[in-house]
């Protein structure tokens, strides 16, 4: 086995600004007192790859970080998750996204913003390099020229995307015909192939993945293996705090387990369990499975996981 084995991914920063405790998100004109206050680094890829930098896997972060006071307090914080990011950004704008995120004991609502800024030849050229030689890169679809060489010279392509209004199987088909593995949660499965439910969804990905894979949130995940339908269980008692991150969470137990050649479903186990631990606390990064503990829970939820239909 290699030793400078790694994965990677390119993703603007997010920096959060959370306000907890709220009884409701405050109609125009009113203001309400927050229960608690963080300020921390957010979700999307950066996420992901920092929390699979705890798991012990070498993880290259590629983003943008610009002379503001927001992003010297990321860099800070990803000196304090033991993080080196490759910074891509040289500019006088605010290259990260801010988030203000209302947290109410129904659900969340969110403000954010960002500069925008173009990507240049020179920062393609910068973020393929830099990926030349890696076990998974995660696709992110502004720098989609870089991948297929990426992908003819071995690195196994993750493709993870949040919600859009413009989903559609028509606008992603390119991303969907590159990638190794594409993971939605239903909602967005059923968006992307017009299908009712998600194992309808998932039996349509399957014109382009090997192994198509839906998140069910609470009920776990499921995905299609050898012609079986498998759902693998969600982490039991879990008290759900703040779902914020949970799916970059997921995304990283899914990849340590590609990393370590796992099979689809244990992979899926770990996601579950990476997921479910994010969300007991508040924010992206708060709350995170060691190894040890990843390694110890996915024996529980293997024979938890059954064929479904």
């Amino acid at each position: 086995m290699r030793k400078d084995r790694f994965v990677c991914g390119v993703g603007k920063t997010n920096v959060d600004m959370l306000y907890g405790g709220m009884p409701r998100v405050p109609l125009e004109g009113e203001e309400i007192y927050a229960g608690s206050f963080s300020l921390q680094l957010g979700g999307g890829y950066p996420a992901t790859l920092i929390n699979l930098g705890r798991l012990g896997v070498p993880a290259r972060v590629q983003t943008f970080l610009g002379a503001d006071m927001f992003s010297s307090f990321a860099r800070d914080q990803y000196v304090l998750c033991g993080v080196e990011p490759m910074n891509l950004y040289d500019g006088d704008s605010i290259p990260v996204n801010l988030t203000s995120a209302v947290i109410t004991p129904r659900d969340r609502a969110f403000i954010s913003y960002t500069d925008p800024f173009p990507i240049t030849d020179a920062i393609l050229e910068a973020v393929y390099t830099s990926s030349l030689g890696a076990d998974v890169v995660l696709i992110d679809e502004q720098f989609l020229p870089i991948y297929p060489d990426l992908k003819k010279r071995g690195s196994i392509l993750v493709y993870d995307t949040g919600w859009r209004d413009d989903m559609s199987e028509e606008s992603m088909k390119s991303v969907l015909k590159l990638t190794d593995w594409y993971i939605p949660n239903a909602r967005e499965a059923m968006k992307v192939t017009g299908a009712s439910t998600p194992q309808e969804a998932a039996c349509r990905l399957r014109r382009y993945l090997d192994v198509p894979v839906v998140k069910l949130d609470k009920d776990g995940c499921m995905l299609i293996s050898s012609g079986r339908e498998i759902l693998i269980p969600a982490c039991p008692d879990i008290r759900c705090i703040d779902s914020t991150g949970a799916g970059d969470a997921f995304l990283a137990g899914f990849v340590y387990g590609l990393y370590h050649k796992a099979k689809p479903e244990i992979c899926a186990a770990y996601g579950n369990i990476t997921g479910a631990r994010c969300v007991t606390g508040m924010g992206c990064l708060t709350e995170w499975v060691h190894e040890q503990e990843l390694l110890k829970a996915v024996e529980a939820l293997k024979n938890g996981m059954r064929n479904l239909g």
